[in-house]
């Protein structure tokens, strides 16, 4: 090869993040079963895998596998053969082209066993929720093309910004602790990790449309470039529009993504990836039980009145935004023992959500009041009166960074993975108020550049302004040794060192606050910040793994997790007390977790099964408070909660049409210690469950393929749980049952290829059911009886608030490839 060649390739690798065009007939094209046990599939990619570093002698242990892994019982794609010594799952691509069009990568893991995720639109147009063993999305480390995606400040996912399911590769989901090469800062719990499909070597077109209840519809157009010299690449386009299902409102979002493969020789390449998207939605309303006995499918209200400073009018909750995420993947074979990995990306993202608020017209306000203007407002001839506006919660990230590993073979039974991880996000975060118009109660700008409320010396009125810059730095190594045909040994270490630093101002610009009497006061007084915190840890990992024969395998494996708090708890609490930086401020601990997986697979011509064993220790769960000297959210940890359970899935083939699969979960999350929240009382949490963690779930799927039909009749139980820290009100468990089916016809010409149509029906029985407690702050329910703490303080109640289960909705999808 070329020397010069390869040194140009790794330059553009470390230095270009951008991505680009065009892609395989992801309909048609079957990817060989065999791939989804070898920890180079290809060699453009290693962003996907778990174990890269594994041995040649640990890659013979599961060849016999491997070979006849087109005709085992694998559950229609929702099992995959695994060897990590831990808990690890994968959806393949068989099963995502199965799934609804749009579905996001959350809806895609519902059968992964111990993930529990729902969402309040099935047509992939809401980023919906998630657990895993008992931990929220948010403490879940989610990569896409190997590039890091949770939020840099909060760590929270917004699975619609991501990824359409046409484009979509097999997803990986580590359910105790992930692989310490995961460029992932955020990871308390496990991971998720997928990549888009690589550009096929053939040129064409393809084509779908989608139509469905509730006026959805959806457009998808990809073109595929084939080979192109060295070079292959796909760019496609979506377009996702729906009405809501309850309430009114719509959401639409337009997605572009490309990808290009140049294959330097075959050993060498480098793959660039971008994801665009562009999305308007209106947001689902959270509903009391209450709420739902009076009216199951309301929501945010759908009719203002001219005049009305009611918050809770639909247009006032838009969530606009748009991102793109571009990355790089450099595979470099150096020898034949050492090879190189490298992934640069750069993300970006702005927008925010909305909500109502109101502003007093007041001509006293002649200086930087907070909520007061003093000029008419409305047009209605008067300077007098509350009126209504559309607060906005506006986020700016600009997030590079670049992930580096070496793996090394240093012999046929032993091998390295080592290297580096290093990020420097930067994010502003604001709350600024819009006018709405006061005949329609929209606001006059959606995404908050115009029509602003602003102070007399031209200053727009703010409630806060954070900003916080994030560096996150990573080196780990890992060493896998295979000593016979048996045993697989796996250590690892990384150390994670990150540091949050910034600038927090509450009220900015503002005097105070002034009465309608003229009379001002300190409240809503400009208070500010500078904090500065640094975070880092050891995370240890290591498995032992026993191949007894072909179809059996143990393993036993243990690691430790670690999340830095949340810019919001490093800012926050920095004004904890009485609004100065002078006074004393919150402590900050990191999360921590330690899990221990022990298990058994079994892969069988007929069978498959497997189940895990595990238990994590989880420390300093991070929780918001409530400061009653500023009125401000703070945070404050849960010292310790405990996981235990049980994750265990089977498949069984019947004949070459039919087949079986299913999983059972068993998770108990009891938290080990009360909740001090700081302001509203010490709860008695302790020996109570964690919210959203049913105790048991579980998922099957019937499988049918004869010629060009297929189907899939499947259910999913997911078991009471808990709305408030206290347990003092639970929602009962439900059970869903959806159908996927499709016909794939003959070419009609050689420019006319692979027409389909896929039908998908949701909640065929139209059951009603709370799926989710979406105020994680909701602390007890209810306190009729006035209940004090230790200190004899009456502990602050509130009612938690739910989603709910989408009522039964079908989808109508045809599709083509042209060329």
């Amino acid at each position: 090869m070329n020397r010069n060649t390869l040194s140009a390739a790794i330059a553009m690798t470390l230095c270009l993040v951008a991505g680009g065009a065009v892609a395989q007939d992801s309909q048609t094209e079957q990817t060989p079963a065999a791939t989804t046990t070898t920890q180079r599939s290809n060699v453009s990619t290693t962003s996907n895998t778990t174990n890269d570093n594994a041995t040649r002698r640990a890659a013979e242990q599961m060849s016999a596998v491997s070979v006849r892994a087109d005709s085992l019982s694998l559950g229609g794609g929702l099992m995959s053969i695994q060897d990590a010594p831990k808990a690890v799952s994968t959806i393949s691509r068989d099963a995502i082209k199965q799934a609804a069009p749009g579905a996001t990568f959350i809806q895609a893991i519902d059968s992964i066993p111990g993930v529990v995720s729902s969402t309040d639109d099935v047509t992939g147009t809401n980023d919906g929720n998630v657990t895993i063993r008992g931990f929220p999305i948010d403490e879940v480390g989610v990569t896409v093309n190997g590039a890091p995606i949770n939020d840099s400040g909060n760590y929270k996912i917004y699975p619609t910004e991501y990824g359409d399911t046409e484009n979509m590769g097999d997803i990986t989901v580590q359910q105790g602790y992930p692989d310490n090469d995961t460029p992932i800062a955020g990871a308390a719990g496990g991971s998720i990790a997928w990549v888009t499909v690589d550009p096929s070597h053939t040129a064409g077109f393809d084509f779908s449309q989608s139509l469905g209840q509730n006026s959805y519809h959806r457009t998808f157009v990809r073109l595929n470039t084939g080979d192109t010299g060295p070079v292959r690449s796909w760019l496609s386009y979506s377009n996702n529009e729906t009405e809501l299902w309850r309430g009114r409102g719509k959401a639409k979002i337009t997605k572009v993504d490309g990808k290009s493969v140049w294959t330097i020789d075959d050993r060498n390449s480098v793959t660039f990836s971008v994801q665009y998207n562009r999305e308007v939605k209106t947001n689902y309303e959270g509903l009391t039980k209450a709420q739902v006995a009076q009216e199951y499918k309301q929501s945010y209200g759908s009719v203002y009145t001219p005049g009305s400073t009611s918050s809770n009018f639909y247009a006032l909750h838009q969530n606009p935004f748009r991102n793109y995420l571009a990355s790089a993947d450099g595979e470099f074979t150096f020898t034949d023992s050492l090879r190189l990995s490298v992934v640069p990306y750069f993300q970006y993202g702005y927008g925010g959500g909305g909500s109502g608020s109101t502003v007093t017209e007041n001509p006293l306000a002649t200086k930087n009041y907070y909520h007061s203007v003093d000029y008419d407002l409305d047009g209605d001839g008067k300077v007098s009166g509350t009126k209504l506006v559309n607060s906005f919660s506006n986020s700016t990230t600009y997030r590079p960074g670049v992930i580096a590993k070496l793996n090394q073979d240093l012999t046929d039974n032993n091998s390295l993975e080592y290297g580096l991880w290093w990020e420097r996000p930067r994010q502003q975060q604001d709350q600024v108020f819009v006018q709405v118009d006061p005949e329609t109660g929209e606001p006059v700008d959606t995404w908050a550049k115009s029509g602003l409320i602003k102070y007399p010396d031209g200053q727009v009125q703010k409630s806060y302004i954070n900003y916080t810059t994030t560096t996150n730095e990573k080196a780990f190594i890992t060493d896998n040794w295979t000593p016979d045909d048996k045993w697989t040994f796996t250590g690892s270490l990384a150390y994670v060192w990150s540091k949050r630093d910034g600038f927090v101002a509450e009220y900015p610009d503002s005097l105070g606050s002034i009465s309608t009497a003229g009379k001002v006061t300190a409240t809503n007084s400009a208070y500010a910040a500078n904090p500065d915190k640094t975070f880092h840890k050891f995370t240890p990992t290591g498995g032992i793994k026993y191949q007894l024969n072909d179809q059996n395998q143990f393993y036993f494996g243990i690691g430790k997790t670690f999340r830095a708090p949340i810019n919001g708890a490093i800012l926050s609490n920095a004004l904890y007390g009485n609004g100065t930086a002078q006074a004393n401020p919150l402590p900050n601990k990191p999360e921590t977790s330690v899990t221990g997986d022990l298990g058994w697979r079994f892969y069988g011509d007929s069978v498959s099964a497997s189940v895990d064993a595990y238990a994590s220790n989880f420390n300093n769960k991070q929780v918001s408070g409530y400061d009653e000297v500023t009125g401000l959210t703070v945070y404050t940890q849960l010292p310790k909660v405990h996981m235990r359970g049980m994750n265990a899935e089977g498949s069984y083939k019947f004949d070459e049409n039919w087949s079986l699969y299913a999983n059972y979960n068993y998770t108990r999350a009891i938290m080990q210690a009360n909740l001090d929240s700081l302001g509203d009382g010490i709860y008695y949490t302790k020996g109570k469950t964690l919210l959203n963690a049913p105790l048991n779930t579980g998922y099957m799927a019937v499988n049918y393929k004869n010629g060009p039909f297929w189907a899939s009749l499947n259910a999913k139980y997911q078991g009471a749980s808990w709305g408030d820290w206290s347990n003092t009100q639970k929602i009962g468990g439900y059970t869903t049952l959806n159908l996927n089916a499709g016909w794939n016809f003959p070419d009609f010409s050689p420019s006319f290829r692979s027409p389909y149509i896929k039908i998908n029906l949701f909640n065929l029985a139209d059951r009603k059911a709370f799926t989710y407690a979406s105020n994680v702050t909701s602390f007890l329910a209810a306190n009729p009886d006035k209940i004090k703490d230790a200190n004899g303080t009456t502990l602050y109640a509130s009612a938690p608030y739910y989603s709910v289960l989408q009522e039964r909705t079908f989808m109508v999808t045809f599709g083509a490839s042209f060329f």
